[in-house]
């Protein structure tokens, strides 16, 4: 092997060219169609939410079809979506969170309290980011410094944090009467017809976006799910940015927690019931390796809205809501044999 020309310093293997940091790169699953990149997956996904909302255009075309409806289909995706962004980094990491329903159901008992809603709007928001933030933080101390396996401290996570939250209510809904919250749920609030929750869904979409394609933090997320040895012997501080996945996953919660206030007017102990399950199976359907190192917040979003469509039609032609989750089964196994497939595919290339 040659020897780097003398007075250039040797091209760091993720193509940085400061040459300090050696994290790898994301494997290409698409095509191109000239110089634009197309992901197959991604394709994939658009057409199973096309044949669904085919589906709903012939079946029930006058309520599917409706604006209202699409509002409702946007409003119920956007809570858990933005619980889903938080998701994928911890698995594209190489973690699990079985914790975020619990920690959405605790923040938004404990920002509903007597004491918090006499601080306002901005009392319980803040509120419920914080207890995001700390039960994220718990988690990720756990997991990286304990060290404890990521399916165990969040597992403990969740029993502990539903445990909180019913002490914290009593078992009682309690009721938001904090008129400036309660408005945010209005249709006096949607811009242009877009209600507040679906926008706020689209910042946290476009942030983690940009977060996880366009920054050190997103290739550092890859580099340390992909193989997190040689993450480390790169100089990636592994289990700082474990504890980092773990915030930003509690942090996604806090926001979903407050938006569940707005759009159900109260805090209850049961809220975020198998939240956990049901972002976990649309960061997978959404081309997410649950061994980490690889996914889209893109793909994930279109599992939520995949889900969320399913959900929306088994309602309006009044099925049974034991095949809904027959069928979201099914599309789960058949994503992961998707990606089993395209997996051995590219290691015998």
């Amino acid at each position: 092997m040659s020897a780097a020309p003398a007075g250039k310093p040797p091209k760091d293997p993720a193509g940085n060219p400061d040459g300090d940091e050696a994290v790898p790169a994301p494997p290409s699953r698409g095509s191109r169609i000239g110089s634009v990149p197309i992901d197959l997956h991604h394709l994939s996904l658009f057409g199973v939410l096309a044949v669904l909302v085919a589906v709903g255009a012939v079946t029930v075309p006058e309520q599917f079809l409706s604006t209202g409806n699409l509002q409702l289909v946007l409003t119920q995706a956007s809570v858990i979506g933005v619980v889903t962004v938080g998701v994928t980094f911890v698995i594209i990491g190489g973690g699990i969170d079985l914790s975020v329903g619990a920690i959405v159901a605790l923040a938004s008992v404990w920002a509903t309290t007597v004491a918090t809603q006499e601080f306002g709007l901005g009392g319980m928001l803040l509120c419920a980011l914080l207890v995001g933030l700390g039960c994220g933080l718990v988690n990720g101390v756990l997991v990286a410094y304990g060290p404890m396996v990521p399916f165990i401290a969040t597992l403990a996570m969740l029993a502990s944090a539903r445990g909180l939250a019913l002490q914290i209510s009593d078992g009682k809904t309690q009721v938001v009467e904090v008129d400036a919250v309660l408005e945010l749920g209005l249709r006096d609030a949607y811009v242009l017809g877009v209600p507040p929750l679906v926008l706020i869904f689209a910042a946290v979409t476009l942030a983690g976006w940009l977060l996880l394609g366009r920054t050190t933090f997103g290739r550092r997320t890859v580099a340390v799910g992909g193989n997190a040895e040689a993450a480390r012997l790169a100089g990636i501080d592994v289990r700082r940015h474990r504890l980092l996945l773990y915030l930003l996953s509690g942090l996604c919660c806090g926001i979903a927690a407050f938006m569940l206030i707005v759009l159900t007017g109260s805090g209850q102990n049961t809220n975020g019931n198998l939240y956990e399950l049901d972002a976990i199976a649309a960061a997978i359907i959404g081309g997410t390796l649950l061994s980490g190192g690889r996914g889209t917040i893109t793909g994930s979003v279109l599992g939520v809205l995949i889900f969320t469509t399913i959900t929306n039609l088994f309602a309006l032609n009044n099925l049974q809501s034991d095949v809904q989750q027959i069928a979201k089964g099914a599309i789960i196994v058949a994503a992961v044999l998707v990606q089993h497939r395209t997996a051995r595919g590219g290691t015998s290339t």
